[in-house]
């Protein structure tokens, strides 16, 4: 891809290019908007063969198509014997992904996701394959989330993890899916990709302040 050709023109995107990306069995993004978090995410699950807009690997679905041609400049390589198969959950997505499976509906029953609220029919989603193989891709989950919500993710996904049937990539911008136990964090910005402790993260040291005093925000906001 040409490195003045959008988006190898984000730094992060660039890097990953030149450098290539090593992911551990839990790897989360964090950064600002526009930085380049959803691009890669998107990127890895279209390389994988899974819909920009969400669903498993092999899936069709589409609405309006938006991707970046990235995908068409990267691999994703999985170590000897890891499974093939994958899921790509977008919170801004997934009410269609949920009409596409009420559609075209498969072999084995699917639960009726659109009866539920938004944050109740991701997990459940989650739930429903979580002990199908594969890797995780997940793209700011936490817009459909409560904080309880979000813990409720992090137990799910770790349980994937740790009976060896998954991986998992994820970019957020919750402080708390950030705290993923033994994750990678990857801050991503104008410096490219970055390997950082929680604790340092702009997200975290950001959101502790407003905590602490709202106000010395706020009264900017007038």
């Amino acid at each position: 891809m040409p490195r003045d050709e959008w988006p190898a023109t984000l730094p992060p995107v660039r890097q990953l290019l030149d450098d290539g990306l090593e992911l551990g069995p839990v790897t989360v993004l964090v950064g600002e908007n526009g930085v380049g978090k959803s691009t890669l995410v998107e990127a890895m699950a279209l390389a994988f063969g899974m819909s920009p807009e969400g669903g498993s690997t092999g899936s069709g679905h589409s609405t309006r198509p938006s991707e970046s041609s990235l995908s068409e400049h990267i691999r994703v390589v999985r170590d000897f014997g890891a499974a093939r198969s994958g899921f790509f959950l977008r919170a801004e997505t997934m009410h269609g992904l949920f009409t596409s499976l009420e559609q075209h509906p498969g072999a084995r029953p699917e639960t009726r996701y659109h009866e539920r609220s938004h944050g109740e029919s991701f997990l459940e989603f989650v739930i429903d394959r979580a002990r199908w193989p594969g890797l995780w891709l997940l793209d700011e989950p936490e817009s459909a989330l409560s904080f309880s919500g979000c813990l409720t993710l992090i137990a799910l996904l770790r349980s994937i993890v740790e009976d060896g049937v998954g991986q998992v990539v994820l970019s957020t911008h919750s402080p708390v899916l950030a705290a993923f136990p033994d994750a990678t964090v990857l801050e991503v910005g104008e410096w490219g990709i970055r390997r950082s402790d929680w604790a340092d993260l702009d997200l975290v040291r950001n959101q502790r302040a407003f905590l602490q005093d709202p106000g010395r925000y706020l009264r900017h906001l007038e």
